[in-house]
């Protein structure tokens, strides 16, 4: 088992390292091995729909996006971590999941995805919901927790002081792993889901 963790913080130390922090050591105890991207402080531009990627099957700027392309299609799951910006994740995160999820043809069904949100006060829940979106296109199953995955923090290292939050973390690392190890058994039994042609359906004709 494998977990690429996306860390969309420009502060790599910061309360959202704390956040992931916390599942990592979960992930250490199970055995689970996991690499951990700090993204949020690099330069990446969002997508520009040139279309290149159909034909490549990779994204036509060639950055830290196709890296993590690599990473992804060997991991078994997924983390998407993100501080609150006016009730969003960090637009440095969006525009590289953009391309990454956009570009990388390779299957992601079953792969299991988790989003961790991070804030002062209010914004969690649309943030939270926001990064879910890149796992429900994907055919990605969504672990969840005890609570939605948030933990509160506004100067650094005020995270450590939100214990709810950190269980939280802690819970969505061991049912994540419990997915993950469920899915890789039923693979091995069963297969993976069977995939209809895509049936694109414009409303404007």
């Amino acid at each position: 088992m494998k977990v690429l963790l996306i860390n969309g913080s420009p502060r790599a130390n910061g309360n959202t390292s704390i956040a992931l922090s916390e599942m990592t050591k979960i992930f250490d105890q199970e055995g689970v091995a996991y690499e951990i991207a700090n993204i949020g402080n690099q330069d990446i531009r969002g997508c520009v729909a040139c279309g290149s990627c159909g034909k490549t099957g990779k994204c036509v700027f060639d950055d830290v996006v196709n890296a993590l392309a690599q990473k992804l299609e060997e991991a078994d799951g997924l983390v998407l971590a993100s501080p609150v910006y006016y009730a969003s994740a960090n637009a440095t995160l969006i525009a590289c999941l953009d391309r990454l999820f956009f570009s990388s043809h390779f299957d992601k069904s079953m792969k299991v995805g988790a989003s961790v949100v991070i804030a002062r006060r209010g914004g969690t829940s649309t943030t939270y919901d926001e990064l879910n979106k890149y796992f429900g296109i994907s055919g990605m199953p969504i672990a969840s927790s005890q609570y939605w995955n948030s933990v509160h923090g506004n100067s650094k290292g005020e995270a450590e002081q939100d214990k709810e939050g950190l269980q939280t973390m802690r819970t969505l690392a061991r049912n994540m792993v419990f997915l993950m190890r469920g899915i890789a058994l039923a693979k091995e039994k069963y297969g993976i889901p069977e995939k209809e042609p895509w049936q694109p359906t414009h409303f404007i004709r």
